[in-house]
């Protein structure tokens, strides 16, 4: 009966030529208006007084001092929750201060007082909302009760989550194949609804897991999968005490990891020397002022990077081999002190391809291409040269390229030739920004999972679970936009703001049928819809989860391959909220009913249950309520950190790659995009980037004073982007030129603002993770604001 309604209603709107639709759609963009910047010098060192003034400016004015200081004391605690920001490990021995000013930050959004109500939902039309910007729609507060869209609506309305759960089950039972629906999930999803929700989605018979991975850090775990054997990094948080090398490439840990400068401070104490290579200098790699030492309040801080390699957008593979190539010219004068003989012979493969290949690499195409001087890249050699304690730590900076797993693949090489794995201060630390994106994998949330893990799933669980792989996000753009998948659900997350080509994906959720978004606050994406859609709000990691058996903690797993436990103490924001355990496991009842035997409503009664489940499932969870029970948890398995590589020939790989070279023609810049120190991913704490110099504003173009006179424009104009690729065009209208210290022909812009630049069919090779750091851009004065829009302070 529901598919010969919905027949129906197509055959009408194929007669009308378009939906049920208002005539205007809610815009897909923040507005592009510039706000009126004020520019200055930007900052030289990271923390100290005014990271505490933030933090508790932020926690104070959505909180309140007494619940804000009281929330900021329980986060990354023992017997608190962890934090809802990035996955960086908490320290072995914990003060009451374990939080950064960016973490302060995201407890503050989840823990606000403001709250979003179906009162403000009637009030607030969806085009209206869509003409805010996302700042404003993050400070409106916690949504408190399940909303729907009903075909042709402007505005969302309250319904009953029985009714909610019922339209969902409606839409997917009716689709013609598993596969016509998507289940993307966000990196802040706990290990336990991450594990229910792919048994779920696999269960209903389909693969279409795409993940907040997929479009950051897949790059890294294709990488080290093919070279070392698990696609996680290798270090411990007590190796960097240990490391006498520490390389921190393609990251920004000030603004987007600030926990890890007190680890970078540990290390330099003990005498480590700390290479940073990034396009831009950034304040937190210069300087730290620990703003919870007296030395970091009243002092002047701990100088951190010794070598600063300011490498061109894209010029890592070249700078990598450069240091590749440094490294085998020392080893032919001075044999058997450079290379690790006895580790490259005895435990890898393909070394003499790889030294064959540096054989034929220039020193003028690494220096061209890099950007970074001879001089400069033989003496962070020289440091390689003189120890095996190296750890190599990275970001999206290195991801979000088409070369992006050979970019990662070079630092293996490198690790390699110096065998600096497997022991003590050495190994590959790739940074994770969600704080269990690398959990949610571990749990199964993957379009592509392992036969083994299937094989497990239907031994356990009586089912045969689908064996073709799934969408990943890209593909599940294009899916939608080819009106192939119908429904879109979304545990988490913002995906409109934080997928590539955002014109291109809001068409493409236009076409959809249905689209429903599990929330805490309002974004973008819930104003860009199917033809129905819902918001079904959950509780925060600060909240107290009470179910059947009484209170619950959830688990995470951190970048480290820690897990452990998170317990929220605050009331919820609403007593309409559901826990996404029991969220996932009430739709999966409302889908599935008799076609699955999980006892669904049982397991979440008592998460202990659910932990039992994963621990019979997934190896290295053995003993899983008891193990995590355990101050700080416990670790999974690692068998590269372990000194034993899990590849299928047992060995370490070296690999070969071609140089990338940047072609651009005349006017032409490599455009990347980078958060703000007022953001976390796409949520916008504020509309300041303080270290950067810039205030209350984030359309800005960040340029080298060069390239302005050459392209004919003044800081403060007001320009607009238009990136090319293959003959295609895409416009970012409004953007307020800065000068700043970047390379040559490189340029640098806030995301989301400027993902509508990245074309969707640009992607890594192997990851398909989107090129959002390789951006082809050109600059047009703006004809709608010429004027000078900012101000120097």
């Amino acid at each position: 009966m529901a598919e010969a309604k919905r027949q129906e209603q197509a055959a009408a709107e194929s007669n009308t030529g378009a939906p049920n639709r208002p005539e205007t759609l809610p815009s897909a963009q923040p507005p592009t208006t510039p706000e009126p910047l004020r520019i200055g010098a930007p900052a030289t060192s990271a923390g100290g007084v005014p990271a505490v003034v933030s933090a508790m400016k932020h926690a104070w004015s959505e909180m309140g001092p007494v619940r804000g200081t009281q929330t900021l004391l329980k986060v990354n605690q023992t017997h608190g929750f962890d934090c809802p920001g990035c996955a960086w490990p908490d320290a072995k021995h914990r003060t009451a201060f374990e939080f950064c000013e960016n973490g302060a930050k995201a407890v503050a959004e989840e823990a606000t007082t403001a709250r979003v109500t179906p009162d403000f939902f009637q009030q607030w039309s969806l085009v209206d909302l869509a003409a805010q910007t996302d700042h404003w729609l993050g400070k409106q507060g916690r949504l408190t009760h399940p909303m729907v869209l009903r075909e042709g609506a402007t505005h969302y309305a309250p319904l009953s989550w029985d009714e909610a759960f019922s339209l969902i089950a409606e839409e997917l039972n009716a689709l013609g194949s598993p596969d016509e629906a998507c289940f993307y999930t966000s990196g802040r999803t706990s290990n336990e609804a991450a594990f229910l929700y792919q048994l779920l989605v696999r269960q209903f018979g389909t693969n279409n897991l795409p993940d907040c991975s997929n479009m950051c850090h897949e790059s890294s775990g294709t990488a080290l999968l093919e070279t070392i054997g698990i696609g996680k990094g290798t270090v411990t948080l007590e190796d960097f005490e240990k490391a006498q090398v520490i390389v921190v490439i393609g990251q920004n840990p000030g603004t987007n990891h600030p926990r890890m400068l007190t680890a970078l401070e540990a290390a330099k104490r003990q005498g480590c020397r700390i290479v940073s290579i990034n396009p831009l200098p950034e304040p937190g790699l210069q300087r730290f002022k620990h703003p919870q030492a007296v030395r970091g309040v009243l002092g002047s801080g701990t100088p951190l990077a010794d070598l600063f390699l300011q490498v061109r957008i894209n010029g890592d593979v070249a700078l990598l081999q450069g240091l590749g190539k440094a490294l085998l010219e020392r080893e032919a004068k001075q044999p058997g002190t450079v290379v690790a003989r006895d580790f490259v012979e005895g435990r890898t493969l393909g070394f003499e391809a790889y030294a064959a290949h540096l054989g034929t690499v220039s020193w003028q195409d690494v220096v061209e291409q890099s950007g970074v001087p001879r001089e400069q890249l033989e003496t962070a050699a020289e440091w390689l040269a003189g120890t095996d304690r190296i750890i190599w730590c990275w970001a999206m900076g290195l991801t979000q390229h088409r070369n992006a797993v050979g970019n990662i693949q070079e630092i293996v090489n490198l690790t390699l030739l110096r065998g600096s794995i497997g022991k003590p201060g050495a190994g590959v630390c790739p940074v994770r920004g969600h704080s269990n994106v690398q959990g949610d994998r571990t749990m199964g949330i993957w379009e592509r999972p392992r036969p083994a893990f299937l094989d497990a799933l239907s031994r356990e669980l009586g089912f045969e679970p689908p064996r073709h792989h799934g969408l990943d996000t890209v593909a599940a753009i294009q899916a939608m936009h080819e009106g192939r998948v119908k429904v879109f659900f979304a545990l988490g997350g913002n995906f409109l703001s934080a997928t590539p080509d955002t014109e291109r994906t809001a068409e493409a959720l236009r076409r959809t049928r249905l689209t429903v978004h599990v929330s805490t606050k309002l974004n973008r994406a819930h104003l860009v819809t199917g033809k129905r859609a819902l918001i079904l709000p959950c509780l925060g990691r600060t909240e107290r989860d009470v179910q059947a058996g009484g209170p619950q903690f959830v688990t995470v797993e951190n970048s480290m391959g820690v897990v452990h436990t998170s317990r929220g103490a605050l009331p919820p924001a609403s007593e309409h909220l559901l826990s996404e355990p029991a969220l996932v496991a009430r739709l999966a009842q409302a889908v599935l009913g008799a076609r699955s035997q999980v006892k669904w409503e049982w397991l979440v009664e008592d998460y202990d249950r659910v932990r039992d489940l994963i621990a019979r499932v997934i190896p290295g969870f053995e003993d899983f309520n008891r193990r995590v029970r355990e101050p700080g948890g416990f670790s999974l398995p690692n068998g590269p950190r372990e000194g034993r590589f899990t590849t299928q020939s047992g060995k370490g790989h070296f690999t070969v790659h071609e140089m990338s070279r940047l072609k651009l023609a005349p006017g032409q810049l490599l455009m990347m995009t980078i958060r703000t120190h007022d953001q976390y991913n796409t949520t916008v704490y504020g509309l300041d980037d303080r270290y950067r110099g810039i205030r209350n504003g984030r359309r800005v173009v960040l340029l080298n004073a060069e390239d302005l006179k050459e392209l004919g424009v003044e800081a403060g104009q007001v320009v607009d982007l238009t990136s090319h690729f293959e003959g295609q065009q895409r416009v970012a209208h409004r953007f307020v030129v800065v000068p700043y210290d970047i390379p040559r022909r490189c340029a640098a812009t806030y995301f989301p603002e400027t993902n509508v630049l990245v074309p969707l069919d640009s992607y890594a090779e192997k990851s398909r993770t989107p090129t959002s750091k390789s951006v082809i851009i050109s600059l047009t004065l703006s004809k709608e604001s010429p004027a000078l829009a900012a101000s120097t302070s």
